[in-house]
């Protein structure tokens, strides 16, 4: 079958480990089944396994990608869950599952014609939300979804301040997405220009350079963008707020600014993916507010190599896809 597969690891020139070709059909363990893979989207992590981060070489050659949408064997539209995690293991919280992996790093992923995956990582795919939008959920959305809805404490009825972090990326746009939706003023940066023009296009209610001052202190701040970033998300905070962090592409170790961090009473907490709970109601607060996740570009799995040529490029705004 067709797949787009880590071949080789090349922490400099990840494109020259990828391959598009023929790849063994999925094997399928006890309990799992197989979808029929009609749309896939793309992550940084797909990058990442390719330079080698989560992906040695002795499980080459992997098939890539966690987020696809597709047919069940037994003909119903779903969506798939990426992470494969014992919720016992993690008291009923499949991400802190101490084993817990995501498709393409331990089990082969969903940039393929065919997929095996747990029978309990379905998730229905409402009729309302297209295959291309339906693929761009479970990693990119799904994150934001639990950092803003789960992990930011922000009211549940709407009415809380939000500051994203680096406008354009897949989490950031999707945060913002999501909190507008939920019924939060949201705040985004970017250095970018353009960037923060799309950025109010999509809702947001300011768009200021990176690092720029706030009309107001912010209950909670969206980081993925880590060390640039850190100190004006710490600054940007109320007294008792907190940083969700998911990432940190600009570096892992900016000042802790401690200082801060215990007198203003603020919290720093981390996230990881999501839940198939928190996955499902991401898909029924998006079929209930007719948002939708912005798609950059859509092509078909053969041509996966172009679409990785701009992700690793920057070149993006929204999600790619590859179609089946």
């Amino acid at each position: 079958m067709l797949a787009a597969a880590a071949v080789a690891i090349d922490p400099d020139d990840p494109l020259a480990g990828l391959a598009v070709g023929d790849q063994p059909e999925p094997v399928v363990p006890e309990g799992w089944t197989t979808v029929t893979v009609r749309a896939a989207a793309l992550n940084h992590h797909d990058l990442f396994s390719l330079r080698g981060v989560g992906l040695p070489p002795e499980r080459l050659p992997m098939i890539l990608g966690c987020d696809a949408a597709g047919v069940s064997a037994d003909g119903d539209e779903v969506i798939i869950h990426a992470v494969i995690g014992d919720p016992a293991r993690g008291d009923g919280d499949e991400t802190l599952d101490p084993k817990r992996t995501l498709l393409s790093e331990l089990h082969p992923g969903t940039l393929a014609e065919r997929i095996a995956v747990p029978r309990g990582n379905l998730v229905p795919k409402p009729a309302a939300l297209s295959w291309e939008e339906a693929a761009c959920l479970p990693t990119a959305w799904l994150t934001a979804y639990r950092m803003v809805v789960s992990r930011a404490g922000l009211p549940a009825d709407g009415g809380g301040t939000l500051l994203v972090q680096g406008a354009g990326g897949g989490v950031s746009t999707a945060a913002l997405m999501i909190g507008k939706a939920a019924g939060h003023t949201v705040f985004v940066t970017s250095r970018d220009e353009s960037k923060r023009r799309r950025a109010l296009e999509l809702g947001a209610d300011l768009a200021v350079e990176s690092g720029a001052r706030l009309p107001k202190r912010v209950d909670a701040v969206i980081e993925t963008v880590g060390a640039a970033t850190w100190s004006h998300s710490v600054r940007s905070l109320r007294p008792g707020g907190r940083i969700v962090c998911s990432g940190a592409t600009s570096g892992p170790n900016p000042p802790a600014e401690l200082n801060r961090i215990f007198f203003l009473q603020l919290s720093v907490i981390g996230s990881t993916m999501g839940t198939r709970g928190e996955l499902a109601e991401l898909v029924d607060l998006l079929e209930r507010t007719g948002t939708r996740p912005l798609v950059d570009d859509v092509r078909p799995l053969a041509d996966a190599r172009v679409s990785f040529g701009r992700l690793a490029a920057g070149e993006v705004f929204g999600k790619l896809v590859l179609t089946v």
